[in-house]
């Protein structure tokens, strides 16, 4: 019986004694509540003043406990206004040290609590690694790079101070120079005004060929990236070594033969470099990709123009027109060419003069569309005046006006044309 007194009197102990802890705890919680909201409420008010000295402590007092619940005022942000303040107002070097460590702590901090604004503190974290660290290039380069996948629309500002740490620190192995104008490449793009990228992209080489070379191994070392082989193949045309640039633009149409613009490309060097088969077979690859491009039909005729198949080049200047959605002069005018080209190259007999005339009639229609040509198509006009049929020459062949003449002979039996005597 004494034994179970003692049992009920011990329990009764242990429950009064839980119960004034319990309530210990509660009223501690409640105090640790109200110290918090106080240390912000100072905090606040002393950042409000730009009393950032005075502010610190009560901000770190938030950081280190829980700043959760107040995170709509951007604690983080401010409390790294008042380091930044700091840092700028000492010159102690000691000081600066050890402010340095505090930021990068205050970011890793926030990366980890605010994720609204993870990015942002990704990108101020590698800023101070380089800036005010002078961390490890290694380093630095890592952290600009986890930034960036986390944020690839980062401010510009911040891409920049890459592509310098790049340029700064390749060593001709590390393959630095090739990523600083990956980089700049990209931004070129994404900004095309801005010079500041452009020129960044020519001081990575010594000349023009230095950079072809660069793009060159940029795109051997990544051979399945189209784009790098794409940038290559520009510099190649840019600096006109076009014998060049038609070992990347051949790789791009094989990788990808729906893309235009690399064929367009193609078409064009083929013909710089006088390969008229394949320019042809390339230009008829792009009239099958957009039939409706005029120009497509009137860069195969300028092409069989230039080797004499004339008959072949005016069915194609001929397909252009139609292809036009308005009236085009300047197919009609290198179809007067063509009609003088080979007047020129037969003779000078009334058969011939009668060629020149029809040349003269064609570029009077392309005079009146009053396009881009009109002006030379006058000038040609003018030019060939003693080279048509005088009105003796009709008069002795008994021809009147409003005759027609069909214009014939060996060199002509393409044309089936005929002209009208004046």
């Amino acid at each position: 019986m004494k034994v179970l007194k003692l049992f009920f009197l011990a329990l009764s102990v242990v429950l009064a004694f839980s119960t004034c802890t319990a309530a210990n705890k509660v009223q501690v919680a409640e105090q640790d509540s109200l110290n918090l909201l106080a240390e912000f409420s100072l905090f606040y008010e002393y950042y409000k003043n730009k009393d950032y000295i005075s502010a610190e402590k009560h901000g770190w007092n938030v950081i280190h406990r829980d700043p959760s619940n107040f995170m709509q005022y951007k604690p983080f942000r401010k409390m790294e206004d008042v380091l930044w303040y700091l840092y700028e107002n000492t010159a102690d070097n000691e000081k600066r040290a050890a402010l340095t460590d505090t930021v990068l702590f205050l970011y890793d901090k926030a990366y980890a609590m605010d994720a609204k604004s993870s990015e942002y503190f990704l990108l101020k974290k590698a800023y101070v690694l380089e800036i005010w660290a002078n961390a490890p290039v290694e380093k630095v380069i890592e952290a600009y790079e986890t930034a960036f996948k986390a944020a690839p629309n980062a401010d510009t500002f911040y891409k920049d101070r890459l592509g310098i740490i790049f340029a700064q620190n390749d060593d001709g192995h590390n393959g630095y120079k090739l990523k600083a104008l990956d980089l700049y490449s990209r931004l070129s793009e994404a900004e095309p005004e801005n010079e500041v990228w452009i020129s960044r992209m020519n001081s990575l080489a010594e000349n023009p060929q230095e950079l072809a070379s660069i793009r060159n191994q940029a795109w051997l070392l990544d051979k399945e990236n189209l784009e790098k082989c794409w940038k290559y193949a520009e510099t190649c045309l840019q600096i006109q070594e076009f014998d060049s640039a038609l070992v990347p633009l051949e790789f791009l149409v094989k990788k990808a033969p729906e893309v235009i613009n690399y064929w367009r490309r193609l078409a064009s060097t083929y013909t710089k470099v006088g390969r008229t088969d394949k320019a042809i077979s390339s230009y008829k690859t792009l009239i099958d990709l957009e039939p409706d491009n005029r120009e497509n039909y009137f860069n195969i005729a300028i092409i069989y123009q230039k080797l004499d198949q004339l008959s072949v080049a005016r069915s194609y200047l001929q397909k252009a027109s139609k292809a036009s959605a308005e009236p085009w002069d300047l197919p009609i005018f290198i179809e007067a060419q063509l009609y003088e080209q080979a007047a020129r190259s037969c003779g000078f007999e009334f058969g011939d003069k009668c060629v020149y005339q029809l040349a003269v009639e064609t570029y009077q229609k392309a005079a009146n569309i009053d396009g881009s040509q009109s002006a030379s198509a006058r000038e040609r006009v003018k030019a060939l005046e003693n080279s048509v049929p005088q009105q003796g020459d009709y008069f002795f062949r008994k021809f009147k006006s409003g005759d027609t003449i069909k214009i014939e002979g060996k060199c002509y039996d393409w044309i089936n044309k005929s002209i009208t005597v004046p």
